[in-house]
């Protein structure tokens, strides 16, 4: 092998190709750079670096479980457009990823890339790789997470919302308590909760909201003896937007998901509790890039 460590990186730096492709591609060209980077260019890994660096923000996020209902992984792959989200191509690789991850269980992202996709011999990067140079877009599998337990799911939109929720319960196998779970999944996509119950709403939180609706009342021209009771008023009512428990049911909104859950628990005899719920929202926290006719026109100029 007649190169250094150094010239993988400086190969990275010109190319945008991954460590591995870098390495092999020195080692067949014996440490010819420009070798190299044909070489690259030849299986297509260039082109795919670089349209790796383009912003995506558009894609599927996807909630599933595995047969027994007992694994569950909650997903988000993004594309350079909504065009590519419909794709049937994109949409097979989603799904196969999402089966990649219920079976293997990785830790993280990185973990996931090394792993053998579902049904190929071709790992989860090469695959992701193919289908960038395929499809003609940058592809980002963005995050991930996996619940076990009793769990239930809801995608809503097309791949827009997805949420993946476990409860602790003895009635998983009842047709009624499936029915619940999947109306619960459906609350969180429609509600928007931050937390399950009040009892573990941070302090930080619940102070930053008082100081913010005490302001507020004592703008209002309220005096501070009244605004303070009508902060703690307010407070109930702030639950109610972050605290899935405290939320009206979406389809019966005279009772809370907390006295829903109750009555579906004692009309089947068994117990209910939601553990845990996580719900992705295609592209959230990511920005997006906007495209101004007037700016580009005169660039182009």
């Amino acid at each position: 092998m007649s190169f250094a460590a150094k010239d993988v990186k400086v190969l990275r730096e010109r190319t945008g190709c991954g460590m591995m492709d870098c390495k092999r591609a020195l080692v067949d060209s014996d440490g010819n750079m420009d070798k190299a980077i044909e070489i690259l260019r030849e299986k297509g890994l260039a082109a795919a670096a670089k349209k790796a660096g383009r912003i995506a923000t558009e894609g599927l996020v996807i909630s599933k479980l595995n047969k027994t209902n007992n694994i569950g992984v909650i997903l988000e792959i993004n594309s350079e457009t909504d065009f590519v989200s419909k794709n049937n191509e994109f949409i097979e690789f989603v799904e196969l990823v999402a089966d990649t991850i219920i079976e293997k269980k990785p830790s993280n992202i990185e973990n996931l890339m090394k792993e053998t996709i579902v049904g190929k011999s071709d790992t989860v990067e090469d695959v992701l790789r193919e289908k960038i140079l395929t499809i003609g877009e940058n592809i980002k599998i963005r995050r991930f997470n996996i619940l076990e337990g009793s769990l239930s799911f809801y995608v809503h939109g097309g791949g827009r919302i997805a949420v993946l929720v476990k409860f602790e319960t003895d009635i998983s196998s009842k047709t009624e308590f499936k029915e619940y779970g999947k109306d619960i999944a459906m609350q969180i996509a429609a509600s928007y909760p931050q937390f399950i119950d009040k009892s573990i709403v941070p302090d930080e939180i619940l102070q930053k909201e008082r100081d913010i609706l005490l302001a507020q009342a004592l703008n209002e021209g309220k005096p501070k003896n009244i605004a303070e009771k009508m902060v703690e008023g307010r407070i109930s009512k702030y639950y109610k937007e972050i605290c899935l428990l405290d939320q009206p049911f979406i389809k019966d909104m005279d009772i809370s998901i907390e006295k829903h859950t109750k009555n579906i628990s004692e009309s089947l005899s068994g117990n209910i509790k939601i553990k845990e719920f996580i719900r992705f929202e295609k592209g959230e926290g990511l920005e997006k890039k906007e495209d101004n006719f007037a700016d580009e026109v005169a660039s182009m100029i």
